[in-house]
């Protein structure tokens, strides 16, 4: 299943506290259950003014969903091509 980045542009976002980041992460998980297991939330990074989140998804078009009934901003999605670590190096 295909993996996308999405990138929220979010102020502040590194300033956060940690139970604002929970509030977030609380809702984006009722927003997954709600559209059922053909998505899925890997993983979020936080920056100064930016969250970066890793979704599976069979289309674009769910991803940006679960943004639109979380109220998250999906500022660009990307579809992953390829993953490349040290290992590829080799």
């Amino acid at each position: 299943m295909p993996r996308y980045v999405i990138e929220r542009n979010l102020p502040g976002a590194g300033q956060l506290p940690a139970e604002q980041l929970r509030a977030i992460s609380q809702k984006s998980c009722r927003v997954l259950d709600a559209l059922g297991p053909r998505i899925q939330w890997d993983r979020s990074y936080v920056t100064d003014d930016k969250i970066y989140c890793v979704y599976i998804a069979p289309s674009e078009d769910l991803v940006r969903e679960h943004a639109r009934q979380g109220g998250f901003p999906a500022d660009r999605v990307a579809e992953v091509k390829a993953v490349i670590d040290p290992v590829t190096a080799e």
